[in-house]
């Protein structure tokens, strides 16, 4: 059994981790910091959790806080201002998991182009490990510091590691459009996210600027140069040319424009992807089995596309694709629940890496459709 703690406990991803959490048989949750609720009865906040274990759980201020008596703290909170409250935190025993951007980058460079911020603690980002489970699996199991990845770079990374490395596929040829859930902007009120701008609507925003984007590129050109090569997605009989990132430019560079649509929580990429000669449905789908037949938390579909509500609610990621051959194309289509796979679940998922537990405890749950 394991304590357990959450700064930034009142978010959408805050709940989330506690409703995982509370089922968890390995879990004792030990406080819950909240900026803007100290002192209030969780319930008081989230009625959802009257009767459970967290009845008389109140919420308390990080100057309260004792990190010490926490085995791992969770942070959940926004960029830029996370990682102070994680260097304050490192080093003083518990492991961390950052739901923020602020250690996803080693080149911090990179991080403060892109997020507007100063890096204050650039040591701390050559100590985080990147927490996508399937990439990054052996090192996380040893971290004391994860960086939970990005909800759409978690649904674009799964349908593009197995296929990056494909000697017939143009790594920078990157095109993603996707479709998120509106709670994937957080709870925090703002304007556009009333109900009344968002439903029966849909737009686009952030188009090549959005910050997921560059997490992106930048993981894809990291895969590419070696980094994770500790990782199976590497052994593919099929996907064996790792020069051509030297071949053509100095690096790959992803297009991406993500959107908005009327729904609570949930994402879909759709990816497309040119080959530089002929393929087949066949080759391509044997490449994605490959990397992922032994992957509990992603499924690939043979005959059919992902659907959001074949996955809302649960930790599970599921790709199709479709070779169009008139074109030359690979278009692939992920999806995930932005708040649980590309988010709290993962979250957990690498809880469960780090302490030796089943890497699927907690996270069961099939999903809620209808």
């Amino acid at each position: 059994m394991i304590n357990v703690s959450i700064i930034g406990a009142t978010g959408y991803v805050g709940v989330e981790l506690m409703r995982l959490l509370h089922e968890h048989p390995e879990v004792e949750i030990k406080d819950l910091v909240s900026k803007s609720s100290a002192g209030q009865l969780l319930i008081d906040i989230y009625p959802q959790f009257r009767g459970s274990k967290l009845n008389d759980q109140k919420l308390i201020a990080l100057k309260d806080f004792k990190a010490e008596a926490s085995d791992l703290i969770f942070t959940a909170l926004p960029h830029g201002v996370s990682q102070d409250i994680v260097a304050e935190l490192y080093g003083k025993g518990p492991k961390i998991i950052d739901l923020s951007g602020d250690f996803r980058y080693q080149d911090v460079d990179i991080y403060e182009e892109w997020y507007g911020f100063e890096h204050r603690h650039p040591e701390l980002v050559k100590e985080a490990v990147y927490g996508l489970v399937e990439l990054n699996r052996s090192k996380i199991k040893n971290a004391n510091l994860v960086a939970n990845p990005g909800c759409y770079v978690t649904a674009s990374l799964l349908a593009l590691l197995p296929l990056i490395n494909f000697k017939k596929a143009d790594p920078y040829s990157i095109i993603i459009d996707a479709k998120s859930g509106v709670s994937g902007a957080g709870r925090s009120l703002k304007e556009n996210l009333l109900f009344t701008e968002t439903h029966n609507s849909m737009k686009a925003y952030s188009p090549g600027v959005h910050r997921h984007g560059s997490e992106i590129e930048y993981i894809l050109n990291q895969y590419l140069k070696g980094s994770y090569t500790e990782n199976k997605i590497y052994d593919s009989k099929v996907t064996v040319d790792s020069s051509n990132l030297e071949k053509e430019k100095n690096r790959v560079e992803v297009l991406f424009t993500p959107h908005l649509v009327p729904i609570k929580r949930g994402i879909l990429a759709t990816i497309y992807l040119d080959l530089k000669e002929a393929s087949s449905a066949a080759e391509i789908l044997e490449i994605y089995q490959q990397a992922y037949n032994q992957e509990e938390f992603v499924q690939v579909l043979a005959d059919k596309l992902p659907e959001i509500k074949n996955i809302a609610g649960s930790n599970f990621a599921q790709i199709g694709f479709k070779y169009d051959q008139r074109t030359n194309k690979i278009i692939i289509v992920s999806v995930i629940d932005n708040m649980l796979k590309g988010a709290a679940g993962q979250a957990v998922q690498n809880m469960n890496l780090i302490f030796g537990f089943a890497e699927n405890i907690g996270l069961k749950s099939t999903a809620l459709f209808p």
